[in-house]
Parts: structure tokens; sequence; C-alpha cells
């Protein structure tokens, strides 16, 4: 037999600014309802899922896409689309969607409630089935990526996903075991609190896939002059193969943070979203899921979440001017390129130094990766040996070398 859903909970009341549509609403199930929920699962029809959702599954469970309770009914999901807007007009720039194909379409039989697995764990959350709808993926690829390219990785993975669409709220029942970075999965409203504690009234997110070298430094510590607290805040969801891998980019992070910030003004904590590389939309994205987690200012630096040359270096800077201050609800704050210049004898960006390019030291992520596979030093005006170190083990440790 199956169970109606119960009643959502009460907004979640929590420290810091007012919460992206004014209130958490974390989809994580109290003890009793998970315990009830576990008990009948063994009657429901189940669906396996993929990374990319159990990744938006443990976002929607802590409240990080607040005001969102489970996955976009077409209704939402075309008003993002076409406007970056959900269906009642608040700003959400990216579609939450829970993809299926025919076979799983066909399995639902009328389902109202449905479990959500993913391999041979228990269910790990149950959709209570709203709707089933057909969506155009080339539709959605040209909105949210802005290219059809199926090299682009965010259009890919959509042209491998099935063909429909289920949407409904979500109570989230337990996560996945063996999880990585435990102790820093802080939720929205842990983040809240502890910033409360620490006396911040101004927060700035840093949002990273990639190691934080010298120029994220240098934009991290510009943001600390005019903020409180930072939240370094990296993502650790789903990401391309050839990204660094989480575990090394922590280790990075924690080596930096030992000796060159204050420790009383940063607090590190993981984001646990997929990575979509949609660039400018991407950029809102992550600035309203930081609002979430208490932040009052966000950085986004130049290609914030691109990939390839499918966005302008500064589209995702261009794009917060589509809405009011108000509509975003946290204030962007804006770099250039950061680089050393062997002149200033400093890092600096093109606003600041007035020096030719062949006197600053920038290195691409590619060549960062290339010259830590050839063991070939990495220039310190670049990265801090420290990091530097960390991922040259940790590339040795992928490789087994």
């Amino acid at each position: 037999m199956e169970t109606r859903p119960d009643a959502a909970p009460e907004p979640r009341q929590v420290p810091g600014p007012e919460p992206h549509g004014g209130s958490l609403t974390p989809r994580l199930a109290p003890e009793e309802e998970r315990g009830r929920w576990l008990s009948e699962a063994d009657q429901l029809v189940s669906i396996q899922v993929s990374e990319k959702t159990l990744a938006d599954l443990e976002c929607l469970a802590v409240g990080a896409f607040s005001p969102l309770e489970g996955f976009m009914m077409q209704a939402d999901y075309q008003s993002v689309l076409k406007d970056m807007r959900l269906d009642s007009g608040l700003v959400w720039s990216l579609p939450v969607t829970l993809p299926v194909d025919d076979d799983q379409v066909r399995s639902l039989k009328g389902a109202e409630n449905v479990a959500l697995v993913a391999g041979d764990s228990g269910p790990l959350a149950i959709l209570h089935l709203e709707e089933v709808y057909h969506y155009d993926k080339d539709d959605e690829a040209w909105h949210i990526y802005r290219t059809h390219d199926q090299a682009h990785p965010g259009v890919g993975q959509l042209h491998a996903q099935g063909s429909s669409l289920l949407g409904g709220r979500v109570t989230v029942l337990q996560f996945p075991s063996g999880r990585p970075f435990e102790e820093y999965r802080l939720t929205p409203a842990e983040v809240r609190l502890e910033c409360a504690e620490r006396g911040w009234r101004t927060m700035a997110g840093f949002q990273t896939r990639n190691p934080i070298h010298r120029a994220h430094e240098y934009l991290t510590k510009c943001a600390l002059e005019i903020v409180d607290g930072l939240l370094l805040h990296p993502l650790v969801g789903q990401t391309k193969g050839d990204d660094i891998p989480a575990s090394a980019r922590m280790a990075a992070y924690k080596a930096l943070l030992s000796d060159y910030y204050p420790a009383s003004r940063v607090l590190l904590s993981v984001f646990p979203a997929a990575m979509r590389y949609a660039g400018p939309r991407e950029a809102v994205f992550h600035a309203i899921c930081r609002k979430n987690y208490g932040c009052t200012h966000f950085i986004v630096g130049r290609d914030h979440a691109g990939v390839g040359n499918y966005y302008g270096s500064f589209e995702a800077h261009e794009i917060f001017g589509e809405f009011t201050p108000e509509q975003i609800g946290i204030t962007p704050i804006f770099f250039d390129h950061a680089f050393w210049c062997r002149i200033c004898a400093q890092m600096a960006t093109a606003k600041t130094c007035p020096h030719s390019p062949e006197e600053r030291v920038a290195l691409s992520g590619t060549e960062v990766r290339r010259r830590l596979s050839t063991g070939e030093d990495i220039p310190t005006e670049f990265s801090r040996a420290e990091v530097a170190a960390v991922l040259r083990e940790a590339l040795r440790e992928k490789d087994g070398t």
C-alpha cells in the first residue's frame, strides 16, 4: 500500500540573511518518518538514479537548493529555460530535474510514490510523483549551455540521459554510505550557525572546482578586506574526468589555510552539487545556493563555471545585470583574471597593473596538469609550494607511480 507524503515541514528559521524564497526548505526526513518509509519501501516501484541526481538529492536534503522541495515540474522547468525564473517569478537559472528512460517510465504503472536508489543501496529517497513529461534536449542545450555541441560536457550528459522527466517533491531518507569529507559537509543551517557564533555579519562565498592557486588566494583575500568572513566552498559533486580530484583539492585547501589565512576568518566546507559547466547561468545558480548558506557576497571570477571556449571571459559577470539586486539577494564581487606581475612584484589584475602580458605569470589548468605529470617546477608566483607538493603527490598516487 502506497503512502501519501507527509505535510511539508515548517520553514526553517535560521540566523543570517534571508534564504532564497524566504526560508530554507530541507527535505531530509525526521527519524520517525524515515523509519516508516524504509519499512514500506519494498512495496514501491524503484528507480536507479545517476551520480548527478545523487548530488541533487543531497542538495535538496540539506536545503542548498531552497526554495525547491524536489525535482521541477514542467511549468517551472519551462520557465527556468526561457526566463531564468521559476513559474512563481523567483529568479532561478538552472533546471533541477530527474531524467528517466522509456523503460523506467513504463515501470511506474501509475505509482504515486517512487523509491530512488543507487547501486545496491537501500532507498535513498522517496519521490512523491506528480508529473511525467517529455522535453526537448536540443531546446534545453541551447538555453542552458548556449550550444548544441555534444563535446560540451553538459550537453553530452544531457543527450546521454533519458527522454522524460519526473516532477515532484522528495523525502530524503539517508545518504549513500562512505561519502568523503563528512566533517566538512556542513548544511546551510550549520554554516549559518557557525557564522553567527563567530560574529560575522557579512560573508563572501568562493566557489571552485580547481585547486586554490595564488590567483584564487588573491581574490579571496581581497574579498576578506571588505567582509567579515570567507566561506571557502569547493564543489565536490560530479565533475569531468580530467578535473583535479576533490580529495587532492581538499588537501591543497587545508595546506594553504594552515599557513596563509587567519583561521578565525575562514570557514572551509564543501558544496555537494554536481558541476553543470553552464557558464553564466551557473554563476547565478552558484550565487543563489551560497545565499542559502548564509553568504551576503559571492566572488565571481573570469569565466566562472566555464569550459573550453563556449563562453566569453566576462559573460558570468554580465548576466547579473539582467536582475535587480533585490531579485538576486546576494552581492556579486567581480574580479578580472589575476596574475603575478614580475615588475609590480605582486599579484594584480589588468585593472591595477600597467605592464605587458610578457611580465605576467599565469598558467592554465592544462599547463599546470602537464607540469605536475612531468615533474616540472610550478613557479611559486603561480602556486604556493605547499599546494604544488600536495597536487604532485596526488597525481603520483592516481597514476600508481
